[in-house]
Formats: C-alpha cells, structure tokens, sequence
C-alpha cells in the first residue's frame, strides 16, 4: 500500500511542476502597443520590425472605433485584404494574445487595407 501512495505523491508533484512552469512562461509574456504612442493607424505595417514576438504576447490595438477596427484574419485575407471570416475587434482598445506561428492582422475599413497602410503581419516564435 505504501508503494501505490509514493506513486501517487510523485505524480501529484510533477503535475504541480508541470502547472507552475506553465504559469512562469504566462507571466513573462510581453504586451506591446501597437504603433506605440500613435496607435493602430494608417501606415502601420511596419511597426513589427526589430521587435521580436513570443506566443502568448499581447497586443493592444488602441485606435477610434469611428475610424477603424482591428480584424484577425488568415494568409489569404491579409493578402487580399478579404476581411470574411475573420475575427472583428471593435472597441478602440483590444488586447489580442498571440499565437504560436503567423498572425495576420488588417482593418476593415473602405480601402484602408488595400492601401497598404493598415495591416500588419506579426510572427511569434
């Protein structure tokens, strides 16, 4: 019976392990404004150079909602700035957690997109 309790302790222990190294990794996350003190705003898609971005950073888009909005979207929409299926923020100040890999991110606004000057391509290693 002894056998089966230190079993049970151990595994209990790494488990614990397992969930305070996954609670260390979310707490160094990183959050960044996007454009800075400017914002998302026009001309913005080269904001991301010279940083470098980790899965779990966060992003906060502040920017007028009037004017503007932040929609997440695939290869595909960024390229043609096709906002369909895509996942609309709205409310001037959204925090957006970065996933592992390739983000794509455009307003879809009348011809911002297609103007090259709001949509940005962010990688998170």
């Amino acid at each position: 019976m002894a056998q089966g309790r230190g079993k049970s302790s151990l595994s209990a222990l790494i488990l614990l392990c397992c969930m305070l190294l996954h609670c260390c990794d979310m707490a160094y996350a990183t959050t960044y404004t996007v454009g800075d003190q400017y914002g998302w705003k026009f001309f913005i898609t080269n904001w991301t150079e010279g940083k470098s971005f980790e899965a779990g950073d966060i992003l906060v888009f502040n920017y007028s909602p009037l004017n503007h909005n932040v929609v997440v979207v695939d290869a595909n929409g960024y390229k043609n700035c096709n906002a369909a299926g895509g996942k609309v923020y709205n409310s001037g100040h959204d925090s957006i957690t970065l996933p592992k890999g390739q983000s794509y991110y455009i307003s879809s606004f009348t011809d911002q997109c297609q103007y090259g000057s709001m949509k940005m391509a962010v990688y998170a290693a």
